[in-house]
């Protein structure tokens, strides 16, 4: 089981939304010195719970306080932008990290509609078209195949040229979305955390349509999963409450942030019982570290999955790289 992190910049406790990206470096050079494969960075707008619209430039700027560890989108919500431009961005990226840049695309907007326009975003069903345009850029740019003078794009280039372009992934939240994937020949994260469903299904979709490509000539598949460890499974389960209290809130249609435990105990105690907190609370993974890898490993061997994606999720800063640090040491104890 491969192990990598995915962070979404959480404002946590009464920090404020840019502090909540300065931490995401923290996050990045503690992921990067206990051994996690991939660092990935999320896009979300008009979230206040959430610091991080811009994958990119977190990752510019990771690029210079790392060197080892893969740096990624998870991903750049590609029918908000220009396909050109993001192959030139990432095409940049990989320039100052050559070999150490993930481009994960998504097809929804990552924020509400309303705000989706605010953006000009064209809609997701124009996904299709905008990762045609993308990837024809990045493989021209790389050198790979490179544009012909019959190609409507012929005179339109990417730059900075190669020699080498980022890895390409899709976020899946669905079968349809993952069998697009295997078609295109690119790799593909279920986003389990998200669709609230087993990645399983998703995975052997997309390891059914693979076509190799210039990309990739074996499939590869990730899952990705909130999951938090401490010292002891209740602290676990405690410390992780803000967490569950919003996602509650979410599910209900009132998205709210919780600030302390208290607050989101409370909050807690008032949806008893409903549906929206048995499910999520179903599908918390919140437990001492061994148990914790343990379900990690469960969820990847019943998806057939090749890597595991952990939110580094927590009340602080401290508690996040704490339970990460916890994850990894259980991984390499079972390794």
């Amino acid at each position: 089981m491969i192990l990598s992190a995915l962070d979404l910049s959480p404002v946590t406790g009464d920090a404020t939304q840019a502090q909540a990206v300065r931490e995401t470096v923290e996050i990045a050079k503690a992921a990067e010195r206990l051994g996690y494969h991939r660092l990935w960075l999320a896009e979300h707008h008009n979230i206040q719970g959430l610091g991080s619209p811009a994958p990119e430039i977190l990752i510019a700027a990771l690029t210079q306080a790392t060197s080892t560890i893969r740096l990624g989108s998870g991903g750049v919500m590609l029918v908000n932008y220009s396909p050109l431009k993001v192959a030139e961005v990432f095409m940049e990226l990989e320039a100052l990290a050559p070999g150490r840049i993930d481009l994960g695309l998504g097809r929804a907007l990552g924020t509400d509609a309303r705000t989706g326009g605010a953006l000009r975003s064209v809609g997701s069903d124009a996904f299709p078209q905008y990762f045609h345009l993308l990837t024809t850029w990045l493989l021209d740019a790389s050198g790979k195949a490179p544009i012909g003078e019959g190609h409507p794009l012929h005179d339109i280039h990417a730059n900075p040229a190669g020699p080498s372009h980022p890895d390409v992934f899709v976020l899946c939240t669905s079968e349809e979305s993952a069998t697009f994937a295997g078609q295109m020949g690119v790799g593909m994260v279920f986003a389990e955390f998200i669709a609230r469903t087993d990645g399983g299904p998703a995975v052997a979709a997309y390891r059914k349509a693979f076509q190799p490509s210039q990309f990739r000539s074996e499939p590869w598949a990730g899952i990705a999963l909130i999951a938090y460890a401490a010292e002891t499974a209740e602290a676990a389960w405690r410390e992780d409450a803000l967490r569950r209290a919003a996602n509650v809130s979410m599910l209900s249609g009132r998205r709210r942030r919780f600030t302390d435990l208290a607050s989101a105990d409370a909050f807690l105690a008032e949806h008893a019982g409903t549906p929206v907190r048995q499910m999520v609370e179903a599908r918390t993974i919140a437990a001492e570290a061994g148990a914790v890898h343990a379900r990690l490993a469960d969820k990847v061997r019943d998806a057939d999955a090749d890597e595991v994606f952990v939110m580094a999720t927590g009340p602080s800063l401290k508690a996040r790289i704490r339970s990460l640090e916890l994850i990894a040491e259980a991984h390499r104890s079972a390794a």
